[in-house]
């Protein structure tokens, strides 16, 4: 009887033991894959970047691939061809662009660095104004002195001025950007590697994906791998080709407004606003704090229309422009975007900023569709349901008749998904 009753209650206990080592090894898998992307972080920034190219050039591809009735017989560019002529328009317009915008950056970006020193004193001048305007508010002087002390610290980090010499050096902040320049210059390597490794993600796609099916069981399970793989490619294109998108069109319209507001440097900072468009929340951010600094310093009387000129655009852009630019390929709150940018942020740096919506958003997906084949209401609820104690059978007298079992089920069984699978060939 001692034994059967161990033997029983080890059988009761094993669901939850399997499910604490089944999150116990959860755990480290993710441990071990996190570990994996801090020690390649460089190759799969890399690999990140070629398979966004990829996603941006695909649909011009596809274009030039359109068949072309030629003496009444279809005809088609092979893909290899495709790409070369695609990449040979993209390469010579930025060739071309680049070749009549150089002169008018370099000369403003020149300009820029002439009128450094003026710059520095009106921003002094500035402080000093915030002073007195302090003093009408009544502020501590404790508060009034830390504040002067911040302004000021911020303008020497750019630039000094040497008491003795009279000339002025660049401060802490410009050092550290002069410093990072070799870095940044480790990464020029990578603008021929992105489009070689893109062009063989684009010649060979299909083929790879077929490979990555065939590794999987047949039948439902790949089935569901086919349709997981087509809402991940459909998730990227369509945040990618709307990053794209959004980036010319901030660009262009952020060098007409500044252009049309008197701003100086108006070129200089739409090409800006539209490269860091791609890296969201910061790189906005950061041409609203260029461009308020920049109008701030050189007259200080248009501040308040670029302000409202910049907060105008994120509100229409954000808000109305961009998810009709999106579309249905990602749905996530914007809350989960903010957090995601984050938690990029502390895990990869300006590379997790880079890559935490398209992450978030293939995470997403791959939940989904996990629920989607388990037939489940959700991870944590599935974690939180209790384990059913399966009834002991108390032993039977020998002069008792058992009574009659109801074999018929009370409950009709779940539908394991909401998509059908089809059956095995």
């Amino acid at each position: 009887m001692a034994e059967t009753a161990a033997v029983a209650a080890s059988e009761a206990a094993w669901p939850q033991t399997r499910a604490i080592l089944r999150i116990i090894l959860i755990v480290l898998a993710v441990a071990g894959v996190m570990w994996a992307f801090y020690a390649l972080e460089s190759i799969l920034l890399l690999v990140v970047l070629a398979i966004f190219f990829a996603y941006l050039v695909a649909p011009l591809v596809e274009m030039v691939r359109q068949p072309v009735r030629v003496r009444g017989r279809e005809r088609v560019v092979p893909r290899s061809l495709a790409i070369g002529i695609v990449y040979l328009v993209i390469f010579g317009s930025l060739f071309l662009t680049f070749y009549f915008l150089s002169p008018r950056i370099g000369n403003q970006i020149s300009d820029l660095s002439k009128q450094a020193p003026q710059y520095l004193t009106n921003a002094r001048t500035r402080a000093q104004e915030m002073d007195k305007l302090y003093e009408r508010l009544n502020l501590p002087p404790v508060a009034r002195s830390a504040a002067n002390n911040a302004v000021t610290r911020t303008i020497d980090s750019f630039l000094t001025k040497d008491e003795k010499t009279g000339q002025y050096e660049p401060g802490e902040a410009t050092k550290s950007v002069i410093q990072s320049v070799p870095a940044f210059l480790a990464y020029i390597p990578w603008l021929i590697l992105v489009p070689i490794m893109a062009f063989f993600l684009l010649k060979d796609a299909e083929s790879f994906r077929r490979t990555a099916l065939e590794m999987l069981p047949s039948g439902r399970i790949r089935w569901r791998g086919d349709e997981f793989f087509q809402d991940v490619s459909s998730t990227l294109a369509a945040y990618i080709r709307a990053q794209l998108t959004a980036c010319l069109l901030i660009g262009t319209i952020c060098t007409i407004g500044f252009a049309l507001l008197g701003v100086r440097y108006a070129l200089v900072l739409g090409v800006v606003a539209g490269l860091l468009e791609f890296i969201p929340l910061v790189g906005p951010l950061v041409v609203a704090i260029i461009a308020t600094l920049v109008t701030l310093l050189d007259s200080g009387s248009g501040v308040l229309w670029v302000l409202l000129f910049l907060t105008v655009l994120r509100i229409v852009h954000d808000y109305v422009v961009y998810p009709r630019l999106i579309g249905s390929g990602i749905h996530l709150h914007p809350l989960a975007v903010i957090l995601a940018i984050l938690s990029g942020h502390e895990l990869a740096g300006t590379a997790g900023i880079f890559l935490a919506i398209p992450v978030v958003a293939i995470i997403t997906v791959t939940y989904r569709h996990w629920l989607e084949h388990r037939g489940g209401t959700g991870l944590v609820a599935e974690l939180l349901k209790p384990v059913e104690q399966p009834p002991v059978a108390a032993p039977a007298d020998a002069n008792e008749t058992a009574p009659p079992v109801n074999v018929t089920p009370t409950h009709a069984p779940s539908t394991a998904s909401a998509r059908p699978a089809p059956t095995d060939a």
